[in-house]
């Protein structure tokens, strides 16, 4: 008797225990599928260190979806590797709409550099949303004896591997930039990678790098306050933030454009429902006045796109890249 209610007891334990278990299951569904979602601060992952113009944008949407939705937003700065070690991070996280990353051009090129990365670039993230675009801006130190795009070309051409340009890292746009820029003008430099623009531009300042191939968030103030020297702007057309400078083109390199992209990623798997949430919040983030006006000073142009747009784009610019990069070119870059 007495085992016969020993049964009883335990089957109606495991019964207890299996409901509670559906019922907290059930619960972190319809969390996890967006009707609860957000019920702490999701972190966005910057793949560089602060200070660039990575961190810069994330920081920015950050506020604004802070600021439209009231959602707060954690930045968090995986420097290393080009950007990979950071979107490996983001990849392997739980796919719960918790751990986004900030992507930039880096992340395509990337995919098409190295034979073996950690993660599928096209497997392993679901696109959120893209922000935009910006191009790079031509800084020399002020002790360079040039004043032109024309006669800093020339110098190189007299003192091939003498000059120095620092990047946020192997195949990153920074990098790309001016390996474009070298193949289009027939000259040779000398490659120094950082974790992120912010850090090379102490040692542009100093003399020990020559040139950069910089970003606006950057370049702006220290040009503006006579430390570093513009030469030009890659875009098509010229920066409103820096309206002086010409284009690449315009300085006589034709043909030559370059700009990075940015946008959001999240880890595969997390529920459309999220995602949408997402999406959403920073569409509404980029739309703020405040926030068009903080990117417009910088010279970022505002080009969001779906999270299906996004996705199109990138797959997009990874076989752009792989007809780019030749295999000459790839065994430099290695």
């Amino acid at each position: 008797m007495q085992n016969e209610n020993l049964k009883a007891r335990c089957s109606s334990m495991i019964l207890l225990t299996t409901a509670v278990a559906c019922s907290a299951w059930a619960q972190a569904q319809s969390t996890v599928g967006g009707s609860s979602y957000p019920l702490r601060s999701p972190r966005i992952i910057v793949p560089f260190a602060a200070g660039g113009i990575s961190d810069f944008l994330a920081r920015v949407l950050a506020d604004g979806a802070h600021e439209t939705q009231g959602v707060p937003l954690i930045i968090e700065n995986r420097p290393g590797a080009g950007g990979n070690i950071g979107m490996d991070f983001v990849a392997k996280s739980t796919p719960d709409g918790y751990v986004l990353g900030l992507a930039t051009l880096g992340f395509a090129s990337n995919s098409v550099l190295h034979s073996r990365l950690p993660f599928d670039s096209n497997k392993d993230f679901a696109p959120v949303i893209m922000i935009g675009t910006v191009p790079s801006v031509i800084v020399v130190h002020p002790s360079l004896p040039v004043h032109t795009l024309q006669a800093f070309i020339a110098l190189a051409k007299r003192h091939p591997d003498e000059l120095a340009f620092g990047s946020s890292g192997m195949g990153t746009g920074s990098h790309l930039a001016v390996e474009l820029f070298k193949a289009a003008t027939q000259t040779q430099m000398v490659h120094v990678p950082y974790k992120g623009t912010a850090q090379a531009i102490p040692d542009l300042l100093a003399g020990r790098l020559q040139f950069m191939f910089d970003f606006p968030t950057t370049a702006i103030q220290p040009i503006r306050a006579g430390r570093l020297r513009g030469l030009a702007v890659t875009s098509a057309q010229r920066s409103t933030a820096l309206p002086d400078l010409p284009t690449v083109s315009e300085a006589g390199v034709k043909g030559y454009e370059f700009g990075t992209w940015a946008g959001v990623l999240a880890p595969a798997g997390v529920p459309l429902a999220v995602l949408a949430k997402l999406s959403t919040s920073f569409t509404k983030a980029l739309e703020s006045p405040r926030v068009k006006e903080r990117l417009a000073e910088q010279a970022i142009q505002v080009t969001p796109k779906s999270a299906a747009e996004f996705g199109a784009f990138i797959r997009a610019d990874i076989e752009r890249w792989r007809r780019m990069l030749n295999n000459r070119q790839l065994a430099m870059l290695n």
